[in-house]
């Protein structure tokens, strides 16, 4: 027996590295670790990635599925993996619960065959986080792999007779204090509320604007196409865009004469713009103007009735983006960063103005899929005064007879009509009167804009963001 010999070992093999699934898990370490925005860091990393001769379009479209789909139902396969690992997954690393998570996407919400979602993964594993744990995401892949989504959900989700808020929620990867409060501001049963937690984990389209005066909806067709372009639903200066469309390919886009902008936000300063105001017509303020889409559309507007638009935004940098989004404007504008609850302008310098003002974002989900697992109920308490004051002074700075335009990407009651209700009611200390005006008729051609006089938008009802718009009228 001594003399027998030992079967040789098997030779070491190398990782095969696959540049798609690295780009994708490196975008993911970006958004854990420095609370960044898929839509901002993965751009630049799918333009550096297509420098590489073998990285193609194909390529860059299902990086961005794996990115996107794994941040959207991030609560969902987390539900998942929790149920086929041995610790709480507080403890597992979270590079590692990353790639489990690419993993678990590829399996249970791409087409990707299993054995392939299966052997990409676990290379992907030994790539980046070494061979040892890479038999750990292995053993729990195809644990994963037993059973598809709608089996999983049987079993991880509870019924909904016994809690619809946790069902829905792990059904649809919504945060279940999220879906309590798209809840209370949608209002209406289950159908409802299921179409909406399904629409935010739709990919939104890619709109654009046509910047009045500058650029028209009919030119930017006749340069994407007909075959690839759309007018707009609602929006007279909107196009939308066939997917895998890139804007920035558009020489009007290049020039500034057009932009990226969803049409919720365009109906948003078109509705401002066609408000009535009794007198003069002639000084407009954006006074939470970053990163600069509204105050374009606004400028564009105010430049066609001769008015000048003053664009104020708070961080510097913010309103170098203003200053380059405006740039080219044919009428008068300024941009200044400042303060909006601290002015440096006098008190009814304006005839109108908006206040866009910062929120959680719970309106843009589809957008930045990432901001629902980031947020927390407690964020609701920061954001409040700083609303309430931004309109407070708004209403200050406008005129008597002027217009103001609340404006907020969140359908989260505690940031809409709560707001506009304390300030009218003297709650937030305001010094001045006000009166709704009915912003309804000045979004004409769009359906299911509830009761009034306040609007709110809807991305399973109207194809929008889920913004939130109120008009007043400085009456004293």
């Amino acid at each position: 027996m001594s003399g027998q010999s030992r079967r040789p070992s098997k030779p070491y093999r190398r990782p095969k590295k696959d540049p798609v699934r690295i780009l994708a898990f490196e975008a993911l370490r970006a958004v854990d670790e420095r609370d960044a925005y898929a839509n901002l860091v993965l751009p630049p990393m799918l333009r550096k990635a297509r420098e590489n001769e073998d990285f193609d379009g194909r390529d860059a479209a299902l990086a961005t599925e794996l990115v996107y789909g794994t941040l959207r139902r991030q609560g969902t396969y987390d539900a998942i993996i929790a149920r086929c690992v041995d610790r709480p997954l507080r403890e597992v690393d979270p590079p590692v619960l990353d790639v489990l998570s690419l993993g678990a996407h590829q399996l249970l919400g791409t087409r990707i065959p299993t054995h392939a979602a299966v052997s990409a993964t676990v290379e992907l594993a030994r790539v980046v986080l070494g061979d040892g744990r890479a038999k750990f995401v292995n053993a729990v892949l195809r644990k994963i792999a037993a059973d598809d989504m709608d089996g999983w959900l049987e079993r991880v989700a509870p019924e909904y007779d016994d809690d619809p808020e946790e069902h829905l929620g792990i059904v649809h990867a919504h945060p279940r204090w999220v879906v309590s409060a798209l809840w209370d501001a949608l209002g209406g049963g289950r159908a409802g509320m299921e179409d909406l937690l399904a629409a935010d984990n739709e990919r939104p389209e890619v709109t654009l604007v046509a910047r009045p005066g500058r650029s028209t909806t009919e030119e930017l067709i006749e340069a994407v196409g007909e075959e690839s372009a759309l007018p707009g639903r609602w929006s007279p200066y909107a196009v939308r865009l066939a997917e895998g469309g890139e804007p920035g390919a558009l020489d009007a886009v290049r020039e500034g004469r057009a932009g990226v902008q969803d049409e919720g936000s365009q109906l948003v300063a078109t509705a401002l713009a066609n408000a009535p105001v009794e007198g003069t017509d002639r000084v407009w303020l954006d006074g939470c103007a970053g990163p600069g889409g509204k105050a374009a559309l606004l400028g564009a507007l105010a430049a066609q009735r001769g008015a000048r638009l003053l664009a104020s935004e708070k961080q510097p940098h913010r309103a170098r983006l203003v200053a380059r989004s405006l740039a080219g404007n044919p009428g008068p504008y300024e941009v200044i960063a400042a303060d909006g609850t601290r002015p440096p302008w006098r008190p009814g310098s304006f005839d109108r103005v908006l206040m866009d003002v910062p929120c959680t974002g719970l309106g843009a989900l589809r957008r930045r899929p990432e901001a629902r697992w980031r947020r927390r109920p407690e964020d609701l308490d920061g954001f409040a005064p700083l609303q309430r004051e931004l309109l407070r002074q708004a209403l200050v700075s406008v005129r008597v007879g002027g217009v103001v335009g609340y404006a907020t990407c969140s359908p989260h009651p505690a940031e809409t009509r709560a707001v506009v209700e304390d300030v009218l009611k003297g709650r937030a200390g305001a010094d001045v009167t006000a009166e709704w005006i009915d912003a309804r008729p000045l979004i004409p051609g769009v359906p299911a804009l509830g009761d009034g006089p306040d609007v709110q938008l809807w991305p399973h009802l109207h194809g929008t963001d889920a913004m939130y718009l109120a008009l007043l009228r400085r009456t004293a």
